[in-house]
């Protein structure tokens, strides 16, 4: 799975002019699904989302991960991230999860990540959203859990 982190001071999702999920100050995540990806992969890529050290400590380094200083975690599904851009001037989507499975395994994160973190909101799969954000930095980072 493929996530690009962004710690914000805020970020939400709107569908059909209304929005759907926000969150205040904390991490605003695209995600993205592979044909190889299953649930090991959400479970790792969980796992470093909550613990990955984007957050100042005192001395101002990144030091401090979700779990240490709370805060939103807004999950949102970007099969784009996915995509072959090596060649050419129009990427190529083969290397992107079908459907069926990229949704699974976004949705299967998104259930995880509300147990595991109740400041958990979510886009919705397949939808067309409009995301706002106030990049805090800006911080933003590509993660990936094989």
């Amino acid at each position: 799975m493929i996530a690009l982190l962004q710690r914000v001071l805020r970020a939400s999702v709107t569908i059909e002019d209304r929005v759907h999920a926000r969150i205040g100050k904390g991490l605003l995540v695209l995600v993205g699904v592979r044909p190889e990806d299953g649930e090991a992969q959400a479970a790792r890529l969980l796992d470093r989302l909550l613990g990955y050290r984007v957050f100042a400590d005192d001395a101002g380094r990144m030091n401090r991960s979700l779990r240490d200083c709370g805060g939103g975690l807004l999950l949102v599904p970007q099969f784009t991230l996915a995509a072959d851009t090596a060649r050419g001037s129009r990427p190529g989507f083969s290397t992107a999860a079908p459907p069926d499975q990229a949704r699974r395994l976004f949705e299967s994160l998104v259930a995880r990540a509300q147990d595991a973190w109740p400041q958990t909101a979510a886009g919705v799969f397949g939808a067309d959203m409009q995301v706002e954000l106030v990049n805090d930095g800006p911080v933003t980072f590509w993660l990936e859990a094989r």
